[in-house]
């Protein structure tokens, strides 16, 4: 989920939604930032709530993209997920989604893409790839392209990384099938965030999605922390309801909204 401060508006800061994850039960949760490593953050909120905040890096255009040195540092301060480009992916550009350039226009537009659409960082990925798995933490898709998605799930793979995330794939960016989510054989997410502001998107569209990628590796998550969503763990409460109403499993749900990404990032 997401959380002031940042450069998009957020509906509370870190320790207000550590407390309120707390205050709702939650063993504990992932703090994510487009444009900044949230690892010093999630530490401070922990210890100001007294369950587990997990941080991590998101590769964009802050940190100059696919760049491996950010990735050494967030995971040797004690992160826990590295996010391949989110909001500076070339999908998110072609989409015409939210970026930090679209509000700052001087910093410039470029975007970031891995193999097989952009060879050239090739040789920066396998290290970043390395650095994840020594580190043994999650490495996430991003925004990334289907294509890119299976590139890189299969070097990572190679690599030796034990924990792999596809981020939201049925998001608007990619807009990845179940079919070919399923066949990646990685942990699948699926987040509040779509069912309350993806356009065209519904309970039973995602249910739909998670009937063909299968619970084994389901992840639920709130992706939320936006000023117009609930709190992140109601978001979440609301997004299994909503699948359960559907005729899902519920207990199969409770498992992917806890226990799996338990499992993930711990």
């Amino acid at each position: 989920m997401h959380a002031a401060p940042d450069v998009t508006a957020r509906r509370a800061d870190d320790t207000d939604t550590a407390l309120a994850y707390a205050a709702a039960g939650y063993a504990g949760f992932v703090l994510k930032a487009h444009y900044e490593s949230t690892v010093g953050r999630a530490h401070a909120a922990a210890r100001a709530s007294g369950i587990a905040v997990h941080g991590g890096i998101a590769l964009n255009q802050h940190v100059g993209g696919v760049n491996p040195a950010a990735v050494a540092a967030a995971l040797g301060s004690g992160g826990r997920v590295v996010w391949l480009p989110t909001a500076d992916a070339h999908t998110q550009q072609a989409a015409g989604l939210p970026r930090l350039c679209h509000d700052q226009p001087r910093i410039g537009t470029q975007t970031f893409a891995i193999p097989p659409v952009d060879p050239t960082v090739e040789p920066a990925l396998r290290t970043i790839l390395a650095l994840v798995a020594e580190a043994d933490a999650v490495l996430a898709t991003g925004h990334v392209s289907t294509a890119e998605a299976a590139w890189v799930v299969d070097a990572a793979r190679a690599a030796g990384v034990r924990r792999l995330l596809l981020t939201h794939p049925s998001y608007t960016v990619p807009a990845m099938s179940g079919a070919d989510a399923r066949a990646l054989g990685a942990h699948v997410e699926v987040t509040a965030c779509q069912l309350l502001h993806q356009p065209g998107c519904d309970a039973a569209r995602l249910a739909a999605f998670v009937r063909e990628v299968g619970y084994e590796r389901l992840v639920l998550s709130s992706d939320a922390g936006q000023p117009d969503s609930p709190s992140p763990p109601a978001a979440l409460a609301l997004l299994v309801d909503a699948l359960a109403a559907t005729g899902l499993d519920r207990g199969a749900l409770m498992a992917a909204a806890s226990e799996t990404p338990a499992r993930l990032v711990t």
